[in-house]
């Protein structure tokens, strides 16, 4: 089979690293995008190379639709074609109501819904002239819950949910699936940074009584982009450990 190719955004750190790792050891093409960690970026590549994984690491604002655009043909030009998209990449600004400034909210909406609508704008032709394609976007429980001092984030990410349906339903019958995947609380870089009073007021809440293992998120986005998922598409996933559920 041709080697598959993959992007994902965000994808040299937390979630986005687990889910890079994983797709390298089944043997795809990783193209990792980051905004700005460069050491962060490094580190990932060497470990994927020395794992005798495939990646390459692009640098660059997947809110601006030129760089969008540029990534999926540099990688249509170099490897031949795109696969997967996983629009993981995001951007938590935190500010109350009142005081969000319009360039905050518009920051917000432009990396965390702009950008999955950007790429997967400049992904369908490829996919569709191939046949195939698997989009996964990658939202928050934040959008269901709501958080008064996340109102750009959680709008963003609710908005996913109507950009996941609508692309699904244009593309169904070209062989290209779009679905939604919802986090909760993982173990990452931020919350392992979080007093530890806050830390268990979180732990509290999540019915599992843990936070996720970033690999767990990452196999539920391995599963959406089988082969074997070709009849799921508009569908929402959930990996929260029961937190939307409420107390």
């Amino acid at each position: 089979m041709t080697e598959r190719v993959a992007i994902v955004t965000g994808g040299t750190r937390g979630i986005g690293a687990a889910i890079s790792e994983l797709l390298a050891a089944d043997g795809t093409h990783v193209a990792a995008v980051y905004a700005g960690n460069h050491a962060a970026a490094r580190e990932l590549a060497d470990r994927l190379a020395a794992a005798a994984g495939s990646v390459s690491v692009h640098p660059g604002d997947v809110g601006d639709p030129e760089f969008c655009r540029a990534l999926a043909a540099g990688l249509v030009a170099e490897r031949g074609r795109v696969d997967y998209l996983v629009n993981n990449a995001g951007l938590l600004i935190e500010n109350s109501v009142r005081k969000m400034t319009a360039g905050q909210w518009g920051d917000a909406l432009r990396v965390n819904l702009s950008a999955p609508f950007h790429l997967a704008q400049a992904v369908l032709a490829p996919m569709t002239e191939q046949g195939f394609g698997r989009i996964v976007n990658v939202g928050s429980v934040t959008a269901a819950m709501g958080n008064p001092v996340e109102a750009g984030y959680a709008a963003a990410k609710a908005g996913l949910l109507g950009l996941t349906r609508s692309l699904a339903r244009a593309v169904a019958r070209k062989g290209i699936t779009v679905n939604l995947v919802v986090p909760g609380v993982f173990e990452t870089g931020m919350t392992s940074s979080m007093r530890p009073d806050a830390q268990e007021a979180i732990r509290a809440m999540i019915p599992l009584g843990r936070r996720g293992d970033p690999r767990e998120l990452a196999h539920a986005v391995r599963f959406l982009l089988a082969d074997e998922a070709g009849y799921i598409t508009g569908s929402v996933v959930t990996v929260d450990g029961g937190l939307s559920m409420g107390a």
